[in-house]
């Protein structure tokens, strides 16, 4: 087996995780309020990451200035870790009320909605590719809306998600270049952690997880969280962003799968195609940014 097909097999298993995390996230959603989800999930996530950094202590050649100063690391990973809350804190409260396989496809518009960022921040000149995404993408929404019922809150909240992880995705542009990617991923994620905490204290809501909700929660934190970070690391060393993307593409597409494998939630004829449509727009923006520097911060996902 080449090293390319080993990394675009990694990523694939990392989008296929991603894509569990929506049903895993509704289950654990009806057990613990949001802000105790997450800080319970980083929390063991920043466990797992801890030791992994420990034993990569020593830099490699390249290290920057930057990259050695503690106090920039963790200013950024603070930075970074708020998009990140704002992105995970509004796709847990989105999947109280809307359906997980929804859920996934609105997020995936993230992909969507960076050269879209670019272009308007920026001036940028908007691509063809992404005038002719754009559309595909509300039609996309619309047939999946319309599928599922009525509009509910947590539909909102799920654009909101795509629209803070777009956020996220432009400043991992600007600042992860700054730092070795282990000690810069412990950082976000024990700034995640930190801020969710926060967030608990502050709602009352109990801090304890029934018994129920650990083997969910480590599977989050493990799993999802700490090990998607090492496979995505490992795998995009062998693959390019462009690729990279594309697989990501994939995610919402994992989610439906899950979400009916998992807890039964089903996908008409309606849905289908505009999930469909999502995927296409998510692929089309994702060309249309492969020749902006943005295309090697679109990688790290979300979700999960």
């Amino acid at each position: 087996m080449t090293s390319h097909l080993r990394g675009i097999l990694l990523l694939l298993l990392v989008t296929a995780i991603w894509g569990s995390t929506f049903a895993v996230v509704k289950e654990l959603g009806a057990l613990l309020a949001p802000p105790v989800l997450l800080a319970w999930r980083f929390s063991i996530g920043a466990l797992v990451l801890v030791p992994l950094a420990a034993l990569r202590r020593t830099p490699a050649p390249t290290v920057t200035v930057a990259q050695a100063d503690g106090t920039s690391l963790w200013s950024d990973g603070m930075v970074l870790g708020l998009w990140l809350i704002a992105g995970y804190g509004t796709q847990t409260i989105a999947l109280q009320t809307t359906t997980a396989n929804r859920a996934a496809f609105f997020t995936a518009l993230s992909v969507v909605l960076v050269p879209l960022w670019l272009t308007l921040v920026q001036r940028r000149r908007m691509p063809a590719v992404l005038w002719a995404a754009l559309p595909l993408a509300v039609a996309g929404l619309a047939l999946l809306s319309w599928e599922g019922g009525a509009w509910v809150s947590g539909d909102a909240w799920a654009l909101a998600c795509a629209v803070t992880y777009a956020g996220f995705i432009l400043a991992l542009e600007k600042l992860a270049s700054r730092h070795a990617a282990l000690p810069f991923t412990l950082a976000q994620v024990l700034s995640v952690a930190l801020v969710a905490w926060g967030w608990a204290l502050l709602s009352g809501a109990p801090l304890w997880p029934p018994q129920a909700a650990w083997a969910p929660l480590f599977y989050l934190g493990v799993v999802a969280t700490a090990g998607t970070t090492l496979l995505q690391t490992l795998g995009q060393r062998h693959v390019s962003a462009a690729e990279a993307s594309l697989i990501y593409a994939l995610e919402p597409v994992s989610a439906a799968l899950f979400s009916f494998a998992l807890i039964g939630e089903r996908v008409g004829a309606r849905g289908v195609l505009g999930g469909a449509l999502v995927v296409l727009a998510t692929v089309l923006s994702s060309r249309a940014g492969e020749t902006e520097p943005v295309a090697d911060a679109v990688a790290p996902s979300q979700n999960d």
